[in-house]
């Protein structure tokens, strides 16, 4: 079932992997997640005979952690921002669904921790059944219509928002993704369009330069415009479509029953982020899909870190 290092290994980090892949067997579970950067040893675990069970490796760093030669792997990078345990699992799951790792009413096993506690925490849900975790799995793939790097890209932009501001001071933002034509025909720009006339391959989204950009105008009222390709079509646009959402839960305002109602009547994406919380929503289909809540930076939280990538050795 695993490598023989693990047999006679007694830390915690350990013990809690034996557990979790005891779980992932006798459960039947699909995929095992393991949060590989609070113990390095978990990148050679390996299944035993006739377990099937993919393996997702979450990770912060930019290097991909070393893998078995003999199982095909993925690994899930998520933006080195604080994010609490909960909102860890949601990030990686949010990403193994959109990229087919993980599949509406799958089980899966999820093992994580704290930064400098190691591996202390196991999850086991299914896909749907969690109202928490992907409200609408039934639903076609969460970027059927939009590269899934331009989908992640954004994502973790909105994570990095919601955790840093803007020189320190919160931000609220709204991103629109897909279907761009649909929605400028619900939209009304409310300032000169800082991306117009601009060369497509200067407004790119997937262009790591682009990052401070969209902090800049973050301070805007209105949305981003986002194709599904990754060019950014406009900021801070009005958004004004006729259909309503599905009915929100109390406390959201003005920004979040825009996402809700512009994805009920086109189809996009949209990501939004709290100014008051920080908490980061997915809306989809006029629906809250999920929410990542922000975590502060203090000892014990999660600091994990932008797409998730199929390896085989």
């Amino acid at each position: 079932m695993t490598n023989p290092s693990h047999q006679s290994d007694n830390s915690t980090s350990a013990i809690m992997l034996e557990a979790a892949i005891s779980i992932t067997v006798r459960t039947h579970a699909q995929v095992l997640f393991v949060h590989c950067d609070l113990d390095d040893s978990v990148t050679s675990l390996e299944p035993g005979p006739g377990e099937s069970y993919k393996t997702v490796l979450v990770t912060q760093k930019n290097a991909v952690p070393p893998l078995s030669r003999s199982q095909e792997r993925y690994v899930v990078r998520l933006p080195d921002v604080p994010l609490t345990r909960m909102g860890l699992l949601k990030m990686a799951t949010v990403v193994g669904f959109s990229q087919g790792i993980l599949q509406a009413g799958e089980r899966f096993v999820f093992l994580t921790g704290a930064v400098g506690d190691g591996l202390d925490t196991i999850l086991k849900m299914t896909v749907g059944v969690e109202f928490e975790l992907l409200q609408t799995v039934d639903q076609p793939v969460l970027t059927e219509h939009i590269r899934r790097a331009v989908f992640q890209k954004v994502l973790t932009l909105a994570t990095a928002l919601a955790a840093e501001g803007r020189e320190g001071r919160p931000v609220g933002a709204l991103f629109v993704l897909g279907d761009s034509q649909a929605v400028l025909k619900a939209s009304k720009q409310m300032i000169l369009n800082p991306f117009h006339g601009y060369d497509e391959s200067h407004r790119q989204i997937l262009d790591d330069s682009m990052a401070e950009t969209i902090r800049e105008y973050s301070a805007l009222d209105g949305a981003f415009i986002i194709k599904g390709n990754g060019v950014i079509v406009s900021a801070g646009t009005y958004l004004r479509p006729s259909l309503a959402g599905d009915d929100l839960p109390q406390g959201l305002g003005a920004r979040h029953a825009t996402a809700a109602a512009i994805t009920a009547s086109t189809k996009s994406i949209a990501i939004t982020v709290s100014q008051s919380t920080g908490t980061v929503r997915i809306w989809r289909g006029g629906t809250l899909i999920t929410e990542i809540e922000k975590a502060q930076r203090q000892p014990g939280s999660i600091l994990p870190g932008p797409k998730a990538d199929k390896q085989t050795h």
